[in-house]
């Protein structure tokens, strides 16, 4: 079997994949990061592969696709658009109150996506979410301390 060959059974699983999912637990929506950077090229071209084989099996179940960049992520998650995955998965630990300790730092980050959009989603239909940029004019240490103190205000179920 060649390489190319297996690499099409791969996506034709991940599609069959979600596909089982979709049908199993019945989303009304699909939230993936959207690929953006890799060292290799390579490796950056069969990413978007399989997360177009997972969108295409939502899409043929009529099911609308979000796409969240990772700093957007990071900056919904934690509050800073360039925490590492640890910081991610640790304050996934303490908002959700759930132990991610067995979890890879690939599922912290599927589920820092889902958060992300959960937030997004409350913030347009509810005002509630992530916490407002502050003004350019202040210092970046201040601007951080500012938003995460209106954010908690807005947000009193989320104060740890």
């Amino acid at each position: 079997m060649k390489t190319s060959d297996s690499h099409l059974l791969r996506l034709s699983q991940i599609f069959e994949k979600t596909l089982e999912l979709i049908r199993e637990f019945k989303p009304d929506e699909l939230a993936i990061e959207a690929p953006f950077y890799a060292l290799n090229v390579q490796s950056l071209l069969k990413l978007g592969r399989a997360q177009g084989a997972a969108i295409a099996a939502a899409l043929s179940q009529e099911i609308p696709v979000y796409e969240y960049f990772p700093k957007k992520v990071k900056q919904a998650v934690t509050g800073n658009g360039n925490a590492s995955k640890q910081q991610v998965a640790a304050m996934l630990n303490t908002l959700l109150q759930i132990s991610i300790s067995d979890l890879s730092l690939d599922a912290t980050d599927a589920l820092g996506v889902a958060y992300c959009h959960f937030l997004r989603h409350q913030h347009s239909s509810q005002s509630v979410g992530l916490p407002p940029k502050p003004s350019k004019a202040r210092s970046s240490k201040s601007k951080k301390s500012e938003a995460w103190t209106q954010f908690l205000r807005n947000n009193p179920g989320r104060q740890l």
